[in-house]
C-alpha cells in the first residue's frame, strides 16, 4: 500500500522543513512546492521528496501542481506569507497587492485545490484528509506599519474558519495555527538573555501533527502556540 501524501507548499528550511522531517517519520510520503525548488535539494534528499515548482497565487501553476501529484494528497500545509512594511500612507498599493496574493489569494488556491481532491476520495475512517494553514499573531490583531501582513492574515485565518465549517461534515479537518511569536531558525536565534523566546521549528511541527492525529470528534479549527516564557 502507498504511503499517505503530505504536501507542504511555501517549503523552505525553516519551520517547513521541519514539517517535512515530521510527516517523513511519521510514514507519509512528502512533496514540497516552492517558487524556487533549488534550494530545497538538501531537505529533499533528506526525506525523500518530490520537489515542485509552483507559485501559489497563480491559478495555472496550483492547478498543475496537484495534477502533477498523481493522487490526492491526505494532508496539505500552506506555508506562504508576505509583508509590506510601513506607514499604512506611504504603502506602494502594487507591493500590497502582491504580498495579498501570497498571503490569501493563495492560501484559497491551495484549499480548494485541497478541498477539490480530498472530496473526490473515499474516507478512511471517516476522515478523507487534513489542510493546515500556518497563521501568525498579526491574524488576530494588528500592528502598527504592518497592514498588508494583518489584512492577509486575518483573510487567511477568516478563510480557514469558513472552510472548517463547510467541510468538517465531509470529512476534511481544516485548521489555521497561530504562531504567536518567533520561530527559531539557522541563522536566527533568541539572545543570550532570553533564552526559549522564540519557538522551535520541530516543536511546531509536533503541534501539527498532532492535528492531522486528532480524532473526528474533537477536532481543533484554530490553534495557537507561543513561548512559554511569554506574558500574556
Amino acid at each position: 500500500m502507498a504511503h499517505p501524501l503530505a504536501l507542504i507548499v511555501g517549503a523552505g528550511s525553516g519551520l517547513s522543513a521541519a514539517l517535512a522531517r515530521s510527516f517523513h517519520r511519521e510514514g507519509y510520503a512528502v512533496a514540497l512546492a516552492a517558487r524556487d525548488t533549488a534550494k530545497l535539494a538538501t531537505l529533499a534528499a533528506e526525506v525523500d521528496a518530490a520537489c515542485h515548482a509552483c507559485d501559489a497565487a497563480d491559478p495555472a501553476a496550483v492547478t498543475a501542481l496537484f495534477a502533477a501529484l498523481g493522487r490526492a494528497p491526505r494532508v496539505v500545509v500552506y506555508n506562504p506569507s508576505a509583508r509590506v512594511r510601513g506607514p499604512i500612507a506611504g504603502l506602494d498599493p502594487a507591493e500590497v497587492r502582491r504580498a495579498l496574493d501570497t498571503t490569501a489569494f493563495g492560501a484559497f488556491l491551495v484549499g480548494q485545490a485541497a478541498a477539490r481532491a480530498m472530496l473526490a476520495t473515499a474516507p478512511e475512517g471517516g476522515t478523507r484528509g487534513t489542510i493546515l494553514f500556518t497563521g501568525a499573531s498579526a491574524g488576530v490583531k494588528g500592528f502598527p506599519q504592518s497592514a498588508s501582513f494583518a489584512m492577509g492574515k486575518f483573510a487567511q485565518r477568516g478563510l480557514a474558519q469558513s472552510m472548517s465549517r463547510e467541510l468538517h461534515p465531509q470529512g476534511i479537518h481544516v485548521a489555521w495555527i497561530n504562531i504567536d511569536g518567533g520561530i527559531r531558525n539557522p541563522g536566527r536565534v533568541e539572545p543570550p538573555d532570553a533564552p526559549d523566546s522564540m519557538l522551535d521549528p520541530e516543536a511546531i511541527a509536533q503541534t501539527y501533527v498532532a492535528l492531522v492525529n486528532q480524532h473526528r470528534s474533537a477536532w481543533s479549527e484554530e490553534i495557537a502556540v507561543r513561548p512559554w516564557v511569554e506574558k500574556f
